[in-house]
């Protein structure tokens, strides 16, 4: 059993209508978005914009990303952004798929792909990798994350404090250190 459930806000409502969560104690606390990361030491592409971001991958030997069909966000993100700016067929034979985050770091820090694409927050995380940059605003994708008290919880007010505290501003600091906004 949880007190408190911590998920995309379309997880959360999802719960809600399965009535594992609490109606009305969702509470938004940050959100995250995807971008750009290359091995360290690497040089950094320029995505400044959306017309340096498609040359950047223009000029990139090979980009990677979580294969979609796997069901991560920013894997099912970037092949549609691909295709929504007219570029999937240059990039297909130029994309990695990779079967999960870790190979996908581990992919770029060898070497076997220029640029990759995650959570900002994610990214961060890892030590074999350097944040390039986020897409640009024009086509950036978030997802927002909101906490909820369990239905089934046996400590709902503990609960709510935890939820206060980490919708609280000392904690937004420490998340937007952590790559969250």
């Amino acid at each position: 059993a949880v007190d408190v459930v911590i998920a995309t806000t379309a997880q959360i409502d999802d719960l809600q209508k399965q009535a594992h969560v609490v109606p009305g104690s969702q509470v938004n606390l940050a959100r995250v978005g995807i971008g750009a990361f290359v091995a360290l030491g690497s040089e950094k592409p320029n995505l400044n914009s959306v017309e340096s971001f498609t040359r950047s991958l223009s000029a990139a030997k090979t980009i990677a990303y979580v294969d979609p069909a796997i069901g991560g966000a920013s894997g099912i993100y970037m092949a549609s952004l691909l295709d929504r700016l007219g570029l999937a067929a240059e990039m297909k034979p130029k994309s990695k798929l990779f079967p999960s985050t870790a190979a996908l770091y581990e992919g770029v820090a060898s070497g076997a792909a220029d640029i990759g694409f995650n959570q900002i927050s994610e990214t961060l995380a890892q030590p074999s990798v350097q944040v390039a940059d986020p897409l640009p605003s024009a086509i950036q994708h978030y997802e927002q994350f909101t906490a909820g008290i369990s239905a089934g919880s046996k400590q709902a007010n503990a609960g709510k404090e935890l939820v206060t505290f980490l919708s609280s501003a000392a904690a937004k600091d420490l998340l937007r250190i952590k790559g969250f906004e």
